[in-house]
């Protein structure tokens, strides 16, 4: 009987210590005012390096001249062979990846036909390639070598073609 008496009483002192503790942490969040005096400031330019002027350059009657400075480190030695082989490298490759912007796709040739034609009217800069992979027909449109290049593309198409999509491809290098 005792402790439901006083049962209100530490509910009641529960809710003023939790509003008190809210109250202090509230107030201690709030940001303070900078006084002249308060605030903070360090100057570091003395402590910041002094560089020369470079060498290759000359001042004369208040104009820059330029001269010549030979190279001292030169590491053409070094790089020459890598660049070779990776020049070899690309002269072998005949596909690399990009995308490509499907405008059609379906078992239906006729659609896929007149997909090709309403391509070549409405956009003729871009040509449009019909391309048959049992079970569907494809339309394609262009060659990119990066999503950047594509989206441009791809976004005047979706103007005329809602369900045309980018598709990654191999491309064919020339």
């Amino acid at each position: 009987m005792r402790f439901g008496k006083q049962l209100p009483k530490l509910k009641s002192v529960i809710r003023h210590s939790s509003f008190v503790i809210f109250t202090i942490l509230a107030l201690s969040c709030v940001a303070q005012k900078k006084d002249s005096k308060s605030y903070y400031h360090e100057d570091l330019y003395s402590l910041r390096p002094k560089f020369q002027d470079p060498i290759d350059t000359i001042q004369k009657n208040n104009s820059m001249i330029k001269m010549d400075v030979p190279a001292t480190r030169n590491v053409n030695v070094l790089v020459d062979p890598i660049l070779d082989s990776i020049n070899r490298f690309n002269l072998t490759r005949k596909f690399i990846d990009g995308y490509t912007i499907q405008i059609y796709s379906g078992q239906n040739r006729e659609e896929a036909m007149n997909t090709k034609k309403k391509m070549s009217s409405d956009v003729s800069e871009l040509n449009a390639e019909l391309e048959y992979n049992q079970p569907k027909f494809r339309v394609r449109v262009g060659s990119y070598f990066s999503r950047l290049e594509a989206q441009k593309d791809l976004v005047r198409l979706k103007h005329f073609f809602p369900n045309a999509i980018l598709v990654p491809e191999k491309i064919m290098v020339r």
